[in-house]
């Protein structure tokens, strides 16, 4: 039996006695993360927080892709100032969320997307995903990629995604440690994960156990993010080149680099 709360990009809906919940994107082709969108994410994980017998949450999506990543449009000078936040937002809300994290990968998770999966506690993917941390490619770079990849696959691996903005394979995410469970149907894999290994659980002993078991003060990784938002904001987003790589991308064109 499944009941759901609906909001306009993001969906919540309870399964299996309200012992799991499953956070739904659906904002569209691509799953574009906005502002607004990643608004609505702190709502709905808010309010699935409340729930005293949650033990796990899947993190999954509508259409092909998982996420095309975070609003371009929005990363323009004037906008970013206001975008950026939400993000972080969303993101620290997962990574703060009380019981276990489980994304559902399918498609494309590029960008903001994949900063976001990366937030889960566990990856569940198809063998046919694709993801990676572009930003490199638009003059820019993912403050929060920044943060947390090489806590999770080390300085060097983090290096090769994070400066070259290339491509991974579900099957390189899965052997960098990236990627848990790969699966034709990762929505199922999640659940039946869940079901046999969380829901038996006691939800207030799961909460406890999570906490122990984050390998990171939360606190030191939220100064660190916010450090690297102000990097973005207060000097990378004023050079000529940030400006020049999100402007070549909207009007679909090779970015021309003054290196400055």
């Amino acid at each position: 039996m499944t009941s759901a709360i609906s909001v306009r990009s993001v969906r919540l809906e309870q399964l299996e006695g309200r012992r799991i919940a499953r956070l739904v994107l659906s904002a569209g082709k691509g799953n574009v993360i906005s502002g607004a969108v990643a608004d609505e994410m702190v709502a709905a994980l808010a309010n699935a927080a409340k729930e005293r017998s949650l033990c796990a949450l899947l993190l999954d999506h509508e259409g092909k892709d998982f996420s095309f990543g975070a609003s371009v449009q929005e990363h323009t000078p004037g906008e970013v100032h206001k975008m950026l936040p939400k993000l972080h937002a969303a993101a620290l809300a997962l990574l703060r969320f009380p019981v276990p994290v489980l994304a559902c990968v399918r498609g494309r998770c590029l960008g903001g997307g994949f900063e976001i999966a990366q937030c889960a506690t566990l990856v569940f993917a198809t063998p046919g995903a694709v993801l990676s941390q572009p930003e490199i490619q638009l003059g820019v770079f993912a403050p929060l990629g920044s943060v947390i990849l090489p806590r999770v696959i080390g300085p060097r691996h983090a290096a090769d995604v994070l400066l070259t903005g290339r491509n991974m394979s579900a099957e390189e995410a899965q052997r960098l440690g990236l990627v848990h469970t790969l699966s034709e149907d990762p929505t199922a894999s999640a659940i039946a994960w869940a079901t046999q290994h969380l829901a038996p659980r006691s939800a207030s002993s799961l909460r406890h156990a999570l906490t122990a078991l984050r390998g990171w003060d939360l606190e030191a990784f939220t100064r660190e993010l916010h450090a690297l938002e102000e990097l973005y904001l207060e000097r990378l987003m004023k050079t000529k080149d940030a400006a020049e790589g999100i402007g070549a991308f909207l009007e679909k064109r090779a970015p021309a680099w003054k290196d400055q």
